[in-house]
């Protein structure tokens, strides 16, 4: 197949759910969703799906879902860099300390998503992070979910990729219970599939392959 172009699925839906790879001028099988643009192939290659253990990696990855929620995952990810900046590395002790001041300065900050609500479920994650990590370690109490280990899936079609599952809804509610924010089981989902606790490279994609 021809590799689609970016963001396929606003130009036909049902398409891009029924398809499988997208072949690359570079000769490589992708899985359709990151199109031609080469950020979100670079994404694709190097980060989807590879598995994460840095506790603080873990809790950057987690709070850059959140703001994806009702966004496409490409306007997070071209604006990493900046949320990055914004928010100090996304280190948790120093987010956790932050107050209304700091919040009306990241409102006022046009490189980033500016939503209060999101801006400080960020601040209280921090806080619930922290308790986390002092007691299991971050890292540790999710990848416990999963044994350890990532949990491989292998795809024919877009189709077969579920938006949630009864483990991510099973994390996000201990997640919330516990004091995160934006955290409900698809948002869980694509984090788990971004940081490798589930591997969702379609059959075929050169990823899945290696």
């Amino acid at each position: 197949m021809v590799a689609k172009p970016q963001n396929p699925q606003r130009q036909n839906p049902l398409a891009w759910r029924e398809a499988q790879l997208a072949r690359h001028g570079d000769g490589k099988a992708r899985c359709p969703w990151c199109g031609e643009d080469s950020l979100y192939v670079a994404y694709h290659d190097e980060e989807w799906g590879r598995p994460e253990f840095s506790s603080k990696a873990l809790f950057e990855k987690l709070a850059l879902d959140g703001f994806q929620a009702g966004l496409s995952w490409i306007v997070i990810l071209r604006k990493r860099e900046s949320f990055r900046r914004a928010f100090e590395g996304f280190d948790p002790e120093r987010l956790a300390r932050y107050d209304a001041a700091r919040v009306e300065a990241l409102l006022a900050d046009p490189s980033i998503v500016r939503n209060r609500a999101k801006i400080e479920g960020v601040i209280l994650s921090a806080r619930a992070f922290l308790e986390i990590e002092a007691r299991t370690g971050f890292s540790q109490y999710l990848w416990d979910f999963v044994d350890g280990a990532p949990l491989v899936n292998r795809p024919k079609t877009m189709r077969d990729v579920p938006a949630h599952t009864p483990l991510s809804e099973r994390i996000s509610k201990d997640l919330r219970a516990k004091g995160f924010k934006f955290c409900g089981p698809t948002v869980v989902y694509a984090f788990m599939q971004a940081v490798g606790m589930v591997d969702d490279h379609l059959e075929g994609c050169w990823r899945a392959k290696e």
